[in-house]
This record gives structure tokens, C-alpha cells and sequence, in this order.
């Protein structure tokens, strides 16, 4: 009695934990259709400056800075000595008795932000190679300049100084409305050799090849968002500078070739009579054309016979300029076509070890095909020239030139260089705050990058990779972060996941399977044109590509880019309408993760006949659970949500029921 009621109770209890066990298996859905729903992702309305159609406002102002700058580089000590006068113009309704100025360079110094916060082993790619390293601004002297009855006097005034920042006050109210300033300041600096991989000096037998940027005072931008933008220089975090003209000149050792930002005013003095020829026969020819061929690096004769020349450039509304020098370059060049009817030059300049067809010998040719894609695609490239630098810098972006790494062959030298001149657009037309969202110019630009390796050249250097379940095991797994974070709070791992990889593959999925290309390329151009040379937000962007593809997107933007949520739809259960096969067969899915997509569902019923059923991402709007009836009238053999797989599912193993596992 004893142990048959034992056993009972036993086998009882066990029935129980079974049950209970097979309970607790089931996942549990993480879903929650009010918080990803939720009809109050804007936090405020549109305003005045900025529209609620995402457009800039009827009464949106933005400063202007415009720089005459006259420098020198001296390749013996790697020097750069400069003075640099600023126009600014108080464009803004605010007045201001105070400028704050960029001073990037002084990351480069042991005392530095950015040098306290490296960490132990050091930083791969943002901080500095030739630690330690006393580098950083020398302020020689800060003027205020006004002139009065054809009168010029110059202000002396004490600038405050703190870490990458300088604040300069002035000595009159610059009063709103478009009163301006002009602020001269002197200045020099040593160059470092690895600078974050942004500026940097490129050891060569045949002479230094000299990266130069972030290279003057910048001044801060002050928008209607938060004023003055002043968060320091730290490395990882790129740039958000104004836009106005530039008028450069750079002296050098005249056994330089000397290439910048914009165009260069004055050929004929820097030029020999030869180089000048070629020089000019570029700008009429499709075909690359060699300006200084490697045989003619070590000719004396392939350079002007004197101590220095002065190189003269010039650039209209740009929000940087930056160049490069060296005795080793090789320099060849082609004509750029412009949809207009306008044309622009193509160059490239880069030492014999990296000549070559698979190299950058192709340089050129990938330089004037990116510009060329692009200006036909999106907007039409604004600058007289696109130059291409090989250099110890892995790849980094200015207006008008790019610096490349000098290793760099075929397909990964076609990348860097369609990516470097694929920020021409972002963030150099489409001026973000790089400082705090990173991913609104390299995600953007990423995502560009993709279409346009797929138009170059029958597609040499496209990628293969379509499977997004499997980029989503790498793109939300748990060190990920998310995508509306500031490049220097991510980990530095997670820097490329985070600001190119996510952001490029939610504007292919939000373009490709979500809106159709048509209505995404429409939004996406007009968002372009109305935010070129001025300086739009996240929500700006937001708006604008709702208003332009005539969607509510705002679950989009929360799951993808605001959070790190995950993709996880599952099939729960295959039945048929009154148990009966011939009724039609309904289907439930389930979330399970935070984050919801349309879904495709491909069936194949016993006898072999297939469908497809496309269902909206409403579907997910009253909860987590929801069921479609499919019109059959036989028994289903396979059911599979995403079959192409397209959307960032991140747990493909519960997306396929077939009769056999039932």
C-alpha cells in the first residue's frame, strides 16, 4: 500500500514538474506594442527654425565663418606655423559677447582629455602612436581686428583655454542679425606623426608624405539647438564646424607637390612648364593622365629651382579645408562629368611603393567614378576638385580631398576611396553634428557606399553578403550597443558596428523592403537638397523622411536607432479553420524580442503548391500575438516567416514549422 501510493505520488509529482517544466521552456515574449507604438515619439512640435515636415524653417539662421589663411610648413622639424583671420558673422537672433574656438591639436599633448582617457593598452585607431608626444597648439597672439574710417587696428584680448576648447571674449557686443567680427590669431604647432588617423606624417625613403588637418582655430558651431557646441576633441568623435569661403595659402619647400581642399588659383607658379601641360590636358580627358611620373620623383628638374613656393587655394562655402605635401608624390588626374554639364578634377597623389595597376595607380579612376555615382544619384558634387592622398591615415574625409592608407589595393582601396569622397555628402553637403551622431554621417554614408559598388564598374567590388539573420547575431548580440549613442561613450570595438554596419543596414532594410526604393530615393534626395550646407537633427531626418515616403515611422526609428532592441518572430502554431484542411489554414506568429518587421509568410502545402503572404508591421500594433488565415484547401507541409531572409531576425530557429516536427 505503502509503495504503490508512493509511486502514485511520485509519478503524480512528476506529471506535475513535466508540465511545469515544459511551461517554463516556452520563451517569453518581451514585447510591448504601447511602448514601441506609442503616438508620442516626437517630444515637441515643429518650430519656427525647423518644420515639423522636416524641413528647415521659415526663419532658420546659421552663422558663417569665412577664413583667409596663410601657413607654412617646415618638413625639417615638421612645424606648421600659421596665422589665420576669421570672419564670423552673428547670423543667429541671439547677441554674443564671447566666441568659442576648436583647438583639435591639443589632444595631441600628455595632458590632454583625450590622453587621460586612453586606456592601458592604448587605442587601435584614436589616439596617438608617437606617444608620448608634446604636441598642441602654440598661441602665439589673439586679435580682434576692426576697421574704422579705411582705418585697421588690431585688439589684443587674453583667450581662456581648456583642453580641445578656447574662448575668446570680445570686447563690443557682436549684436544679432548678421553683425560680424574679425578675430586674427597666430599660431603653431608640431605635427604628429600618427594623429587619432585623421592627420599624420607618412615615413618615406623618397620624403615625408604630410596629412594636415584640423590644422587651425576652428570656431564652435552656435545653432538653435543648444547654442554653442563645445564638447571636447577626444578622438573617437569627428567634427561639427560652419560653413563659409576659404582663402589659403601654403608655403612650402618648393621640392613639394602641395594638393588641398578646393581649387588651386595659381598653377603656373608652382608648376613646371611640363607638369602645367599635363596638368591642363587632365582637366579635358576621361582617361587618367600622369602629371609627375614616379621616374621623375628623384629629378630635380621636375620642380621648380627654388627655396619655397607659396601654393594659393580656394574653396566656397565649406565647413573645412585641409592638405597634404610631400617631395615623394606621384600625381595623375582626369576629368570629372557633372550631370550640370559642369566639370571637376579628379586627382590622386601617392608614393612609387604604393604605384601599381591593383593600386593606386586605379586611384583616379575610382576617385572620378565615386563623384561621378554620386552627382548623378543624390546631389551634385559642389567642389572644382576631388583629390585622393595616400598616407599613414587609414581613411578620413575633408571637402574636396580624402586621405587614404597607402597599402591600401583593388577592392579595399575602391571601399576606402568610395567611402572617404562618400562624405562629401555626409557630412560635408549635409552638414550633422558628427561630435554627437556619428552614425548621421557614416551610417549614411555606408549605406551609399553599398548602392554605389553595386553601380561601379558591373559590380567588381559588391558585396555578396544578403543573409540578415546572420547579421543580426553580430549586430544585436550582447556586447552591441546602440546606434543614438556619441562615438566616444561606445566601446571602440563596437565603434563600426554601432555608427556604419547598423545604421547603413536599417536604411537598406527601411529602402529595400519596407518603403520600395522609389519613395525612399524621392525622401532621401529631398532631404539632401532642403538640409545642403546647413545643419539638420536626428528628428529633422526623421521628419523628413516620414513626411517624404508618407509613413509613420516611428517605430522604426525607435527599435533601430534610438534603442539596441532585437528582431525575434516566431510561427507558434499551424491549425486549420474547424479542423478542416479544406477551410484554409490560420497561422500564429509571435514577437518574442522588443522590436517588430513586416512579415513574409512563404508556405508549400502536401501537394507541393507554394505562396506568399506579406502582412504590415500593423499587424503588430494591439500586441505581441497575432493570427492570418491563409486560403488553402489541403494539409500544409512548411510554413517559414522571411524566407529571403531580409530583416535582422535574430533567432532564426523558430521561423520554420513543417508537418513533420507536428
Amino acid at each position: 500500500m505503502f509503495k504503490k501510493i508512493s509511486i502514485t505520488v511520485v509519478a503524480f509529482l512528476c506529471s506535475i514538474t513535466f508540465s511545469f517544466a515544459q511551461v517554463q521552456e516556452k520563451p517569453v515574449s518581451k514585447y510591448d506594442a504601447n511602448e514601441l507604438f506609442n503616438p508620442l515619439f516626437y517630444k515637441q512640435y515643429g518650430s519656427l527654425s525647423r518644420s515639423g515636415n522636416g524641413e528647415p524653417g521659415k526663419s532658420y539662421w546659421q552663422n558663417k565663418a569665412d577664413y583667409k589663411i596663410s601657413t607654412e610648413l617646415n618638413d625639417q622639424n615638421n612645424q606648421i606655423t600659421g596665422s589665420v583671420t576669421l570672419t564670423y558673422s552673428n547670423n543667429s537672433p541671439h547677441n554674443l559677447n564671447f566666441l568659442w574656438f576648436q583647438l583639435d591639436q591639443n589632444l595631441f599633448n600628455p595632458n590632454s582629455r583625450g590622453f587621460a582617457k586612453l586606456p592601458v593598452a592604448g587605442r587601435s585607431r584614436y589616439g596617438n602612436a608617437a606617444a608620448p608626444f608634446e604636441g598642441g597648439y602654440d598661441i602665439k597672439s589673439v586679435k580682434i581686428v576692426s576697421s574704422t574710417g579705411g582705418k585697421t587696428t588690431e585688439t589684443v584680448v587674453v583667450p581662456e583655454i581648456t583642453d580641445t576648447r578656447m574662448r575668446v571674449d570680445l570686447p563690443k557686443l557682436l549684436k544679432a542679425g548678421g553683425d560680424k567680427v574679425v578675430v586674427k590669431v597666430d599660431y603653431a604647432y608640431t605635427v604628429p606623426e600618427y594623429g587619432a588617423d585623421r592627420t599624420g606624417i607618412l615615413k618615406n625613403a623618397d620624403g615625408n608624405i604630410y596629412a594636415i588637418a584640423q590644422w587651425y582655430p576652428r570656431i564652435c558651431v552656435f545653432d538653435d539647438i543648444q547654442g554653442w557646441n563645445t564638447l571636447p576633441y577626444l578622438g573617437a568623435s569627428e567634427f561639427y564646424l560652419e560653413y563659409g569661403n576659404f582663402d589659403v595659402s601654403i608655403t612650402a619647400p618648393a621640392t613639394h607637390v602641395v594638393v588641398a581642399s578646393g581649387d588651386l588659383l595659381n598653377p603656373s607658379e608652382v608648376m613646371t612648364a611640363e607638369q602645367l601641360k599635363r596638368y591642363q590636358k587632365a582637366h579635358q580627358s576621361d582617361e587618367t593622365v600622369l602629371i609627375r611620373s614616379k621616374e621623375e620623383i628623384k629629378n630635380p628638374s621636375s620642380r621648380p629651382s627654388v627655396a619655397k613656393l607659396t601654393w594659393k587655394y580656394s574653396i566656397v562655402n565649406s565647413r573645412d579645408f585641409a592638405w597634404a605635401s610631400s617631395t615623394s608624390f606621384i600625381w595623375d588626374a582626369a576629368r570629372i562629368n557633372l550631370p550640370s554639364g559642369k566639370k571637376a578634377l579628379a586627382q590622386s597623389v601617392y608614393p612609387s611603393s604604393s604605384d601599381g595597376k591593383n593600386a593606386w595607380g586605379r586611384s583616379t579612376e575610382y576617385t572620378k567614378a565615386s563623384i561621378e555615382n554620386y552627382s548623378k544619384r543624390w546631389f551634385e558634387y559642389p567642389y572644382p576638385i576631388a583629390t585622393n592622398v595616400a598616407s599613414n591615415v587609414g581613411g578620413m574625409e575633408y571637402p574636396g580631398i580624402v586621405f587614404c592608407g597607402s597599402t591600401a589595393k583593388t577592392g579595399g582601396l575602391w571601399g576606402v576611396t568610395d567611402h572617404e569622397f562618400g562624405h562629401t555628402w555626409f557630412p560635408m553637403i549635409v552638414g550633422s553634428n558628427e561630435r554627437k551622431y556619428g552614425w548621421m554621417d557614416e551610417g549614411f554614408n555606408t549605406f551609399i557606399n553599398d548602392i554605389a559598388s553595386e553601380d561601379f564598374n558591373n559590380g567588381e567590388y559588391a558585396s555578396k553578403e544578403s543573409n540578415a539573420h546572420n547579421m543580426a547575431k553580430f549586430m544585436y548580440s550582447d556586447r552591441s550597443e546602440s546606434i543614438m549613442k556619441t562615438p566616444d561613450a561606445l566601446k571602440e570595438a563596437n565603434i563600426g558596428l554601432s555608427l556604419y554596419m547598423k545604421p547603413g543596414f536599417a536604411l537598406t532594410l527601411l529602402r529595400e523592403q519596407i518603403v520600395g526604393q522609389k519613395r525612399f530615393d524621392s525622401a532621401f534626395k529631398k532631404y539632401i537638397r532642403d538640409w545642403s550646407f546647413k545643419h539638420p537633427s536626428p528628428w529633422d531626418f526623421f521628419r523628413s523622411m516620414e513626411n517624404g515616403v508618407g509613413e509613420d515611422l516611428g517605430w522604426f526609428w525607435k527599435a533601430m536607432f534610438l534603442e539596441n532592441w532585437r528582431l525575434d518572430q516566431a510561427i507558434t502554431n499551424v491549425e486549420y479553420q474547424g479542423n478542416n484542411a479544406k477551410n484554409g489554414a490560420i497561422i500564429t506568429i509571435e514577437n518574442m524580442e522588443k522590436a517588430a518587421m513586416p512579415v513574409v509568410i512563404e508556405y508549400e502545402t502536401v501537394s507541393g503548391n507554394k505562396g506568399r503572404v506579406k502582412l504590415p508591421v500593423e499587424i503588430w500594433q494591439n500586441g505581441g500575438v497575432f493570427k492570418t488565415r491563409i486560403r488553402v484547401n489541403e494539409e500544409m507541409l512548411k510554413v517559414t516567416i522571411d524566407p529571403d531572409k531580409v530583416f535582422p531576425d535574430y533567432n532564426s530557429e523558430n521561423n520554420t514549422w513543417t508537418a513533420k516536427k507536428q
